[in-house]
């Protein structure tokens, strides 16, 4: 893979219908109904509003067998009606209602950790080798009559795993590990290969945007080496909703879309499902813009590891370096000098602009040729200025360059001045890759100055702000490259919404917490009380808990697992009763809904991590 010039994996076709995947299609859309599968008019209407807005595949929660059989309905009502998008059965705990689905639609999702294996109880198992070859044939002996069903019907799969639904037989194995959750892929994968069984997508989601992509990168090298080119379907599940949800979505799955990986996307987010599809459908197209671009002639560094990247190790400058939490960067180039008190940015770029237009007491950046020693003043110079670097006696300097920029010169310069931060500067196509390509020049010469990365933009809409930075930022964040942020928008947005997206990048990257952070599912027919209600009243009672993580899911299905990330849970435990954990521990079982809310407060405050706004 060429981590500066894009083009997508090449992957094997897949047929879901008349809308085939991979190979020469373009990368697919997709959402999930939330209504219940049993409810055949409100499954049609919801699936003809995704359809309405752009998406290929619709997907609903087949819990029963019942669900699974009015499947039927629901393709046939579809179909009368001119809506040929395929359906896509999402199946838990009981694989004969896969056996069921596969007659009915397209597509077949099942989820290894709960397929065969028992519900995950983080329970420690132990095997030996020949206990645990039994436990896969078990799987084998239940999985193939499956596919003998899907090759009759011509239906296709996709082995979906779920960061949250590890089983415990692979946890007591391999951990709560990246490998784990691609080794719960491999054993199905190698089961369809070994019975000519073609037609499989492959996903492996997670809430934490870290271990999403750490494990898809790993999941695409392993099936790469044994000669497998299937599929991706790209998600982070639990992204929440508004600009979270946007941002971590975006984060996540455009650090994949920008190396080629991914075939198919759903943009999980707390909210009507067609809301997700022009979000997914923007960050597409902001991806795709990329082929063809002019070639960047980046050299990889040696100690690179793009399997598991470790964060780069920088000299420190003031606050900035690999050890600090990565700085923001805001622009006040008309002196406004408003800011968002819980989004205060670290720096404040004003350019030309006299000191005193702006909040006496920030740290300010200043172009090098105004700058005369002023209090909490740095002065930041463009590559032309290099003679005048060394006569500056700044402790902190800020050099704006580009990668091409980056010449013999450069390079001399910073050798002699670890004062100086880089601010990376970009108007290529492939903006991600010529930022890549900068700091791996760095590493090859041995410089360890810090790094911040200017992200320049013309935007009306904060979402395409959010998408658009976040999917510029992702790679580098995971890549361990990040030191700092500035992003600059030239629209008619309030700056304040482009230091809050700068922050929630940051979050949603789990390199820097400003904020309480929400692990909220989309929903599904599961859901069995009001989410986006739900939601709303959590965030109203507790957003200003900063640091404190709360997980609002649903049902059981990811629930526990995901929340293990988490603090606090609050999850669906039957129609209109809830469950509140404290981590992975259920505190308190089938709490009426309309108490739920109140009851989750006290058990915050109880635990002591609760403070009045």
């Amino acid at each position: 893979m060429d981590l500066f010039n894009y083009s997508r994996r090449e992957t094997s076709e897949v047929n879901i219908g008349a809308t085939p995947m991979g190979g020469s299609s373009p990368i697919r859309i997709q959402s999930m109904t939330n209504t219940s599968t049993q409810d055949t008019d409100a499954c049609v209407a919801q699936a003809k509003r995704i359809v309405d807005a752009g998406g290929e595949y619709v997907r609903l929660t087949t819990q029963g067998v019942k669900e699974a059989e009015n499947l039927r309905n629901i393709n046939a009502a579809l179909r009368h009606d001119g809506y040929m998008a395929p359906l896509v059965a999402d199946v838990h705990f009981n694989p004969k209602v896969a056996d069921v689905a596969a007659e009915y639609a397209e597509k077949v999702r099942i989820n290894p950790g709960n397929y065969v294996d028992a519900a995950r109880t983080f329970k420690q198992l132990e095997y030996t080798d020949e206990e645990y070859a039994c436990e896969l044939q078990k799987i084998r002996d239940r999985f193939v009559p499956f596919l003998n069903i899907c090759k009759e019907n011509h239906t296709a799969i996709r082995i979906g795993v779920n960061h949250g639904s590890l089983s415990d037989r692979i946890m007591s194995r391999y951990g709560d590990t990246p490998e784990g959750m691609v080794e719960s892929c491999m054993e199905f994968l190698r089961i369809c290969v070994a019975e000519g069984f073609t037609d499989v997508v492959i996903s492996i989601k997670a809430s934490n945007t870290v271990v999403m992509v750490k494990t898809v990168r790993l999941l695409a090298d392993i099936m790469e080496k044994e000669g497998m080119y299937f599929p991706l379907h790209l998600g982070v599940t639990e992204a929440g909703d508004g600009e979270d949800g946007r941002i971590k979505s975006a984060l996540g799955i455009g650090a994949l879309l920008a190396d080629g990986l991914g075939d198919t996307i759903r943009v999980s987010l707390s909210e009507a499902p067609e809301a997700e599809i022009p979000v997914a459908r923007k960050l597409v197209d902001y991806i795709v813009q990329r082929h063809e671009h002019p070639y960047i002639p980046g050299a990889v560094a040696p100690e690179f590891n793009y399997l598991s990247p470790a964060r780069r190790k920088t000299t420190a400058v003031h606050n900035i370096d690999g050890d600090n939490l990565p700085v923001v960067v805001a622009a006040r180039l008309d002196g406004n000098g408003e800011f968002d008190p819980q989004f205060k940015p670290d720096y404040v770029y004003i350019g030309r602009q006299e000191v005193q237009t702006t909040v006496d007491g920030m740290q300010h950046i200043v172009d090098a040729d105004l700058w005369e020693g002023q209090a909490n003043t740095w002065p930041a110079f463009k590559s032309d200025q290099l003679p005048f670097i060394s006569g500056c006696n700044a402790s902190l300097k800020f050099l704006f360059v580009t990668y091409m920029g980056l010449n013999d010169e450069v390079v001399a310069c910073l050798k002699y001045h670890p004062e100086v931060v880089l601010v990376a500067q970009s108007n290529h196509p492939n903006r991600l890759g010529e930022h890549r390509a900068l700091v791996h020049q760095l590493m090859n010469e041995g410089l360890k100055n810090p790094v911040v990365f200017f992200q320049h933009y013309a935007e009306e809409e904060a979402e395409n702000l959010q998408i658009k930075a976040a999917a510029d930022m992702g790679a580098l964040i995971f890549d361990g490259f990040c030191d700092g942020i500035f992003l600059f928008n030239q629209g008619s947005l309030d700056p304040v919404i482009t230091d809050t997206t700068a922050f929630g990048i940051l979050q949603a990257g789990r390199i820097r917490t400003s904020k309480t952070e929400y692990i909220s599912c989309p929903g599904c027919g599961r859901t069995l009380y009001d989410l986006e209600s739900t939601i709303a009243r959590i965030k109203a009672a507790t957003s200003h808990l900063k640091g404190l993580k709360i997980g609002i899911m649903g049902c059981i299905v990811n629930g526990p697992g995901e929340m293990a990330d988490a603090d606090y849970g609050y999850v669906g435990a039957g129609r209109g009763k809830i469950s509140l954990y404290k981590k992975k521990e259920c505190i308190e079982k089938n709490i009426p809904e309309e108490e739920a809310v109140e009851k989750l407060i006290e058990l915050i405050k109880a635990n002591g991590d609760y403070t009045e706004k």
